[in-house]
């Protein structure tokens, strides 16, 4: 039986202001990508989410970004090495304590924003993300995009790489996603996000913003959470899933 994985971010609140309605999310969903409060979050809301979780069984990452929350990590940024993995392995420690006081661990590490479609092809972002990676836990799967340099290094490193497909996202011919600041870069149907959804999981295939068929082979599809109905098109998306035979579970 065809199997994948149900993953969307999470904890994008911070103070007075929640962008996610984490808690019915968290009934839907496989796996949390968690904001570690770099680009959303703070110490209250990973507190919260993490027992959440922990209580329904959903396995925790690390969502780690560049440090800006004013632009919600979606801004370009240049950040040096040695600063951007130390910043990778705090955020994930940060995570790690309050997943551990929930009586469970942060299982994998995603990038966010800017800094997922940068390790796409930048080499020295990428290794520095994974290094990053190795300094926090070496253990650690790290979620990407199929064919990105980031999960290339992440396996020569020897950590588990992860691939991932987006339903509620535009694809480039070349497999990549259409940046943000194009027309039509989310998909806001929501009957095409649960037909492309089940199109991804049960032959890895999609059609292109050009409308060519490209294969994106997934292990994990993300559903944003930041997306208006988000917890509903999540529900359906399940739903859908499992009337068409695949089995929504974990990857960890």
């Amino acid at each position: 039986m065809t199997s994948i994985d149900l993953n969307a971010d999470l904890g994008e609140g911070f103070g007075r202001w929640q962008l996610t309605d984490d808690e019915r999310l968290l009934s839907v969903v496989t796996s949390a990508n968690v904001a570690c409060g770099f680009h959303a979050g703070d110490a209250a809301t990973m507190r919260r989410v993490c027992e959440q979780a922990a209580e329904r069984g959903v396995r925790i990452g690390a969502q780690v970004s560049y440090r800006d929350l004013a632009g919600f990590g979606r801004r370009a940024m240049d950040v040096p090495s040695a600063e951007l993995s130390a910043e990778v392995a705090y955020q994930i420690g940060a995570l790690e304590v309050f997943a551990r006081a929930a009586g469970t661990r942060v299982s994998y590490v995603k990038p966010h924003g800017a800094l997922y479609n940068r390790v796409v092809h930048d080499e020295e972002q990428a290794g520095a993300v994974v290094d990053g990676v190795l300094l926090a836990d070496a253990t650690l799967p790290v979620l990407g995009l199929p064919g990105s340099r980031l999960l290339e290094l992440a396996a020569e490193a020897g950590l588990p790489a992860v691939t991932e497909a987006f339903a509620d996202r535009a694809y480039t011919d070349r497999g990549t996603l259409v940046p943000r600041g194009q027309d039509g870069a989310v998909v806001t149907d929501p009957e095409a996000v649960v037909e492309r959804s089940v199109g991804l999981a049960r032959s890895g295939v999609v059609t292109s913003s050009a409308g060519t068929q490209i294969e994106v082979r997934a292990r994990s599809l993300c559903l944003h959470g930041d997306t208006p109905g988000a917890v509903e098109l999540a529900r359906r998306v399940r739903a859908r899933l499992g009337e068409s035979g695949v089995r929504v579970e974990a990857f960890v």
